[in-house]
């Protein structure tokens, strides 16, 4: 598996919330959820109910869009990422890895009844005005 740079990865690993968007029937939705980033297998790890919107949208398609940004106003300290993805239930040993891995970092989780999702991308794209402006770095999946 080839992975993101360090650079995609350590951005990934500072924030906790992404912005998921789903669409099903040709109508988009967004959602955002807190998750866990998992290096090992460069994925996504967040946890939703199955009676919500954009997990009833994946059900039908699991092609999924999504961001994580910083929020700032000064131009030069601008940086996001935006991806495209799939997204499933993990199982057997994955799903074990991700479950201990998600608790790890949201003890509270542990106390809600939710069904744990995760979401492999195969394009992330890194805009990072702190190495120049509109600099952008790509990592695409390989097939």
């Amino acid at each position: 598996m080839n992975k993101p740079e360090k650079k995609i990865s350590d951005f990934i690993q500072k924030h906790h919330v992404l912005t998921l968007a789903t669409s099903s029937g040709n109508k988009p939705y967004c959602a955002n959820c807190f998750y866990v980033y998992s290096e090992d297998e460069n994925a996504f790890i967040f946890t939703s109910d199955d009676d919500t919107k954009h997990i009833k949208d994946v059900t039908e398609n699991n092609n999924v869009a999504g961001s994580v940004v910083l929020e700032t106003t000064i131009v030069g300290k601008i940086q996001g990422i935006q991806f495209t993805g799939k997204m499933f239930l993990p199982e057997g040993e994955l799903k074990k890895k991700t479950n201990k891995l998600y608790m790890k970092k949201y003890p509270f989780a542990k106390l809600m009844t939710t069904q744990l999702w995760v979401l492999e991308p195969d394009f992330m794209k890194l805009t990072d005005n702190r190495l120049g402006f509109g600099k952008k770095l790509i990592w695409k999946k390989e097939d």
